[in-house]
C-alpha cells in the first residue's frame, strides 16, 4: 500500500510502474492506421472530479475507495495545471527553490504545511471487449499515486514522461472508479528546479489503452548511412509481449508513396533484430529532413493481421570526427533556440497546434536547432521537428539549481543534489531512461543531454555512460561540468553559457580537444540580442566553435483578466519576477523585433550585392542555392525604382559563387540595392516568396554620372518643407519677452522668460505642444538592471529633468552674437527683415561636476528650422545613456513615415537584419510591447521622418548624419 511519508526518499519513486517504451503508436488495421483513430486507445481527457488540499494532511480520508461518492466534488479540466484553474497560486522563481524562506527542509525531503495535494476522480467504463487494459499518464507534477475501484495500482515521479500502469487487475465490467493524488512537492522536487512557473497537476494527456494479443512492446530503430553517405543501413530492434510465434511484414516507402522496402519474415521469442540495406537513400537533415515511413504488420501464425505500427524513419549519422561534430559528414553549425513548453493561457498544458505553429515559426526564422530546456517536451514535437527539419538537443528532466548555487556563487558541499551521493543515482538514471526509451526513435534528436545546471559528479557521470551504453550512435551533453570539472567527460563537447566571444577565442586557444557550443547565450530579455553578429562570425571564423541556443523562445507570462502577469504578480514569493520573460516571442506568441536579428544572422547564405555583381556565399551543408529564386530590388532615395525575380545561380554547398547583373541608373540619388534569396515553392513552413537571406548595398549616383535629363529630373528631390515661396525675407520682431520670426505661412516665437523655443506654428497649427527639452535619460533595459548601467548613470536622469539656463544669444544673418542680459526687447522693441535668425541658449546642467549644454535654433526664411546641441565630455561623469532632445507634438500626429532602417526597431549593435527603406507606420505600433516597459523603437540609419496627422499635417525631421 502506498504510504505518503515515501515520498521524502529520494530512492522511492516508482512503484509498479510499468517498462519505459517507444512512443510508437499501433492500431488494429491498415484502415484505422490510416485515419489515425485507434481501437486500443481512448481519451480521458475531459472534465474529471477534483478535490484541492493544502497538505498531505487533509487529504479526504479514504476518497479513492469504490464506495467513497466523489459525484459532489467540483470538476477540472484534464489536462491542466490547478494553479491556473483556480486552486492555489502559479510561483515563479529561477534557482531558489520555492520553499526556501518558509520551510526548512533537507535535501530529499518535503513541505509539510504548504504541498498541496490534488484529488483527481474519473468514472468511466471501458470497451468490454478489451481483455487488458493499461493508462498513461503523459504528464503529472510532480508526483502521482493511483488507484482503481479503491486498490492501489501504483505510484511515480518525473513530470515530464510517461507514467504507464497495468489496470488489467482491478478491472471491472461497467463503470469503474479511478482515484489519483497529484502531490506538487515530493523527492523528485529537488531535482526540478527549473527557472520556470511552479506548477502541478496532471498537465499532459491521460491515455486508456488496450494491448494486443501479439504487441510490439517497444521498437529501436537505427538507421544510418553508408557507402559515404549513399545507401542506407537499417536496424530495427523489437520487444514482443510475449514469445509465440508471429509474423511480421514490414514495408517502407519514400516521400512519393513509393515501396523502396517490402520483407515478411516469421519470428519467435521476446527480442527480434532485422537488418536490412537499401541503396541510394535520402539522407535526413535540417535543411532536408527526408523521411521514409516504415509500416508493421504483425500477424499471427494464422495470418490474421493483430497489429499495424507506423514509424518515420530518417537516414542520418551524428558523431565528432576530426575534432568537429558531423551530420553527416558535415560540420554542423547549431543556429539554435532553448525553449520552454509554455503557453500564456495554459502553461505547460500546451496545445498541440501550438507546437506546430512554433516549429513553423523557427523554420521561418533560419533556426536549425532546439533544446527542450530543461526536460522532455510533449513528444508530438519530436515527430514535428523530424518533419520540418531541426536539430534536437532533449534534455532530461533534471536541475538542481537551488541546491548548490546561491546568488551566482557555487557551494558545493554535501548537500549538493544529486552530487556523488548515492541515493539520487537511481532516480537520475530512471529519468534519463524515461526518456531514451521514449524518443529514441526520433532521427530529429542528435544529442541527448544530462540535464541542466545540475553542478556536476559521479551521478551525472553516470548518466552520461547509460547513455552511451543505450545508444553510442547519439552525443551527450552536459554544460555544468564548467563548475566541476572532476568528470569533465560527462559531456562529449565543451558547452557553456553566455560567455563573451573574446571568452570562447580564449577558452579554445589553450583546449582545442573538443568542439565548443553555447547551450545558452545571447539572453532574449526585454531589449535584448545585441551583439549576436559576434558570435554568429565566430562560427566561420574558428571552426571549433559549432554555434549555440539563444535563451529562450517565448516569454513566459501568464494572461489574466488583467493582462499579462509574471513573477510576484500573484503574490508568489521567493521570486524572481519579470525574469520569466526572455523571449523571441511575447507570451501571446506575437513576433518581438529580436527575431529580425536572429533571422539575418542565422541565415545560411551571405549576400554580398554590389552595383555590378552579387557575390553569394553558401554556408549551408546540403543545399544548392539554385533551389531559390534571387529577388532583386532597387530604390532611389527610399522608393522603389526596379524589382526582378531570377533563378539564382548555381552554387553547391560550402562555396562561394557570383551573379553578374547591372544595377539600373536612374539619375543623382541614393541607391540601395538588394538582393534576397527567395523560396521557389510552397514549404510546410512557407509559401513561395518567402525570403531567406538577403544583402543590401548603398551606393550614390552623382551629378556626374547621371544622365542631364535625369539629373534635371532628380535635382529638387530634397525639399524640405511645402512652402508657398523661399526667397521671401523673414519678418523678426524683436519685443520684451519674446523675439518672434515669421514668414509665409508660419511663425516662431522664442521666449526670455522661458528661455526656450516656446512656439512653432505652421498654416495655423501649433507643433509645440510643450516646451522642447534636453534629454540624456532613456528608459533603462533590462540588460541595464543586470550589469547596473542605470545606478552607474543616474545623474543623467536628474540632469533631463533639471537645468539652468546661463546664458541667451541671439543674432540674424551672420552678424555677431548679440547676449541678451534680461530681456529680448531691453535695448529696443524693434520690427525687422532678415535672411535667417538664429537664438542660442546655454545651459547648466544639474551634474557633479557641473556640465554645460548649448541648444542653438536657426530659422531658414522656408520656415525649416536648424537645431543642435553640442556638448564637451566632462572627466568625471559617467557615460551619456542618451543625448537628445523631446520635442512633444499634439497627440494627433501618430503617423509616422521614415527613411531609415526598417521594418522593426533595431540599435547600433542589432542591425544587421533590418533593411534600409520607406517604411509607414503609427507611433503606436513603434512600442514593443516587453514585460517590463524600456527603451524601444529606434531606427538606425534614419534619413528623415515625418510625423503627421491623418490628413497629413506635422513635421518632418531631417539629419545631417
Amino acid at each position: 500500500m502506498f504510504n505518503v511519508e515515501k515520498l521524502a526518499d529520494p530512492k522511492y519513486f516508482q512503484e509498479n510502474r510499468l517498462k519505459a517504451h517507444s512512443d510508437h503508436n499501433f492500431f488494429a488495421n491498415v484502415d484505422e492506421l490510416n485515419r489515425g483513430q485507434s481501437s486500443f486507445k481512448r481519451s480521458l481527457s475531459g472534465l474529471w472530479f477534483f478535490n484541492y488540499s493544502k497538505n498531505c494532511q487533509n487529504i479526504p480520508a479514504g476518497f479513492e475507495s469504490a464506495d467513497y461518492d466523489c459525484h459532489s466534488w467540483s470538476t477540472i479540466r484534464v489536462p491542466s495545471h490547478i494553479q491556473l484553474e483556480g486552486y492555489g497560486s502559479p510561483h515563479y522563481t529561477n534557482t531558489t527553490y520555492p520553499w526556501d524562506g518558509h520551510e526548512v527542509i533537507k535535501p530529499g525531503e518535503i513541505p509539510s504545511r504548504d504541498n498541496p495535494a490534488a484529488c483527481y476522480v474519473k468514472y468511466f467504463s471501458a470497451p468490454a471487449d478489451w481483455k487488458n487494459v493499461f493508462i498513461s499518464f503523459q504528464g503529472a507534477e510532480s508526483a502521482i499515486a493511483v488507484w482503481l475501484n479503491g486498490n492501489f495500482v501504483g505510484y511515480s515521479e518525473d513530470s515530464f514522461t510517461p507514467a504507464d500502469f497495468d489496470l488489467t487487475p482491478f478491472i471491472k465490467a461497467g463503470e469503474n472508479k479511478l482515484a489519483v493524488v497529484v502531490f506538487r512537492f515530493s523527492s523528485g522536487s529537488w531535482l526540478e528546479d527549473q527557472d520556470f512557473w511552479r506548477f502541478s497537476g496532471i498537465f499532459r494527456d491521460v491515455i486508456l489503452y488496450s494491448k494486443p494479443a501479439l504487441h510490439i512492446e517497444n521498437m529501436f530503430i537505427h538507421a544510418t548511412p553508408i557507402n559515404n553517405y549513399t545507401d542506407g543501413s537499417l536496424k530495427i530492434s523489437l520487444n514482443w509481449n510475449n514469445s509465440e510465434e508471429k509474423i511480421l511484414s514490414l514495408q517502407m516507402f519514400d516521400a512519393d508513396s513509393n515501396c523502396v522496402l517490402n520483407h515478411e519474415e516469421k519470428l519467435t521469442g521476446v527480442d527480434s533484430n532485422l537488418t536490412f540495406e537499401l541503396k541510394n537513400v535520402l539522407l535526413w537533415s535540417a535543411e532536408h529532413p527526408n523521411l521514409y515511413r516504415a509500416v508493421l504488420l504483425v500477424k499471427n501464425s494464422a495470418g490474421e493481421i493483430v497489429e499495424v505500427v507506423s514509424q518515420n524513419i530518417g537516414f542520418r549519422e551524428v558523431k565528432i570526427e576530426d575534432t568537429l561534430i558531423k551530420i553527416n559528414g558535415k560540420r554542423i553549425v547549431f543556429k539554435g533556440v532553448n525553449r520552454h513548453e509554455f503557453d500564456c493561457f495554459n502553461g505547460r498544458s500546451i496545445n498541440p497546434t501550438d507546437i506546430e505553429r512554433d516549429i513553423i515559426e523557427m523554420k521561418r526564422h533560419n533556426i536549425n536547432a532546439l533544446r527542450t530546456s530543461h526536460y522532455p517536451n510533449n513528444s508530438r514535437i519530436y515527430e514535428l521537428c523530424d518533419i520540418y527539419g531541426l536539430y534536437v538537443i532533449d534534455e532530461t528532466n533534471l536541475e538542481t539549481h537551488g541546491a548548490w548555487m546561491r546568488n551566482g556563487a557555487c557551494v558545493y558541499n554535501e548537500n549538493t543534489v544529486p552530487g556523488d551521493n548515492p541515493d539520487w543515482l537511481d532516480i537520475v538514471i530512471d529519468r534519463a531512461n524515461s526518456m531514451f526509451e521514449r524518443d529514441k526513435n526520433h532521427p530529429s534528436i542528435l544529442i541527448w543531454s544530462c540535464g541542466n545546471e545540475s553542478c556536476g559528479g559521479k551521478n551525472i557521470f553516470e548518466m552520461h555512460e547509460f547513455f552511451k551504453r543505450s545508444d553510442p550512435s547519439r552525443l551527450v551533453h552536459y554544460e555544468s561540468i564548467f563548475w566541476d570539472r572532476r568528470y569533465n567527460a560527462t559531456s562529449d563537447f565543451e558547452s557553456q553559457m553566455y560567455p563573451p566571444v573574446e571568452s570562447i577565442k580564449k577558452f579554445l586557444a589553450e583546449h582545442n580537444d573538443k568542439p565548443f557550443v553555447c547551450c545558452e547565450y545571447s539572453h532574449a530579455m526585454g531589449n535584448s540580442c545585441g551583439g549576436l553578429i559576434k558570435y554568429t562570425q565566430l562560427t566561420d571564423e574558428n571552426k571549433l566553435y559549432q554555434g549555440g541556443f539563444i535563451w529562450d523562445f517565448v516569454d513566459q507570462a501568464i494572461m489574466t483578466d488583467d493582462g499579462l502577469k509574471y513573477g510576484g504578480d500573484f503574490g508568489d514569493r521567493p521570486t524572481d519576477y519579470k525574469f520569466s520573460g526572455n523571449g523571441l516571442f511575447f507570451a501571446d506568441r506575437r513576433p518581438t523585433s529580436k527575431l529580425q536579428e536572429v533571422k539575418f544572422c542565422y541565415q545560411n547564405f551571405e549576400i554580398i550585392p554590389s552595383e555590378r555583381n552579387i557575390q553569394i556565399v553558401n554556408k549551408s551543408l546540403f543545399t544548392n542555392a539554385n533551389e531559390f529564386n534571387l529577388k532583386l530590388t532597387l530604390l532611389r532615395d527610399g522608393v522603389e525604382v526596379f524589382e526582378k525575380i531570377v533563378p539564382a545561380p548555381n552554387i553547391e554547398p560550402s562555396s562561394t559563387g557570383n551573379f553578374e547583373f547591372v544595377a539600373p541608373n536612374y539619375g543623382v540619388g541614393e541607391y540601395v540595392f538588394t538582393a534576397s534569396l527567395c523560396l521557389k515553392v510552397n514549404t510546410l513552413w512557407a509559401d513561395a516568396g518567402h525570403e531567406i537571406a538577403f544583402g543590401q548595398k548603398v551606393f550614390d549616383i552623382s551629378e556626374s554620372q547621371a544622365s542631364v535629363e535625369n539629373w534635371l529630373a532628380s535635382k529638387n528631390r530634397y525639399v524640405p518643407a511645402e512652402n508657398l515661396k523661399t526667397d521671401e525675407k523673414l519678418c523678426v520682431v524683436q519685443s520684451d519677452i519674446n523675439l518672434g520670426v515669421h514668414g509665409i505661412g508660419f511663425e516662431i516665437l522664442f521666449s526670455s522668460a522661458a528661455k526656450n523655443l516656446t512656439s512653432y506654428k505652421f498654416n495655423g497649427v501649433e507643433y509645440v505642444s510643450a516646451l522642447p527639452a534636453l534629454n540624456f535619460w532613456r528608459a533603462p533595459i533590462d540588460n541595464d538592471y543586470g550589469n547596473g548601467n542605470h545606478l552607474n548613470e543616474a545623474q543623467w536622469k536628474l540632469a533631463s529633468l533639471y537645468r539652468k539656463c546661463v546664458k541667451v544669444e541671439f543674432r540674424t544673418d551672420d552678424k555677431d552674437f548679440v547676449t541678451v542680459k534680461n530681456y529680448f526687447g531691453e535695448n529696443q522693441n524693434c520690427e525687422f527683415e532678415a535672411d535667417s535668425v538664429t537664438v542660442r541658449y546655454t545651459y547648466e546642467l544639474c551634474t557633479q561636476p557641473a556640465s554645460y549644454c548649448v541648444v542653438t535654433y536657426t530659422v531658414e526664411k522656408d520656415g525649416s528650422l536648424k537645431v543642435s546641441m553640442d556638448y564637451s565630455k566632462v572627466d568625471g561623469l559617467p557615460d551619456l545613456p542618451d543625448f537628445s532632445m523631446l520635442w512633444t507634438l499634439p497627440k494627433n500626429n501618430t503617423q509616422l513615415n521614415f527613411y531609415g532602417l526598417g521594418p522593426c526597431e533595431n540599435y547600433i549593435d542589432r542591425l544587421n537584419g533590418a533593411k534600409l527603406g520607406t517604411y509607414s507606420t503609427t507611433i503606436f505600433d513603434c512600442v514593443e510591447p516587453y514585460l517590463r516597459p524600456q527603451e524601444c523603437g529606434n531606427h538606425c540609419g534614419t534619413r528623415w521622418l515625418t510625423i503627421t496627422d491623418n490628413r497629413g499635417r506635422g513635421l518632418k525631421f531631417f539629419a545631417d548624419k
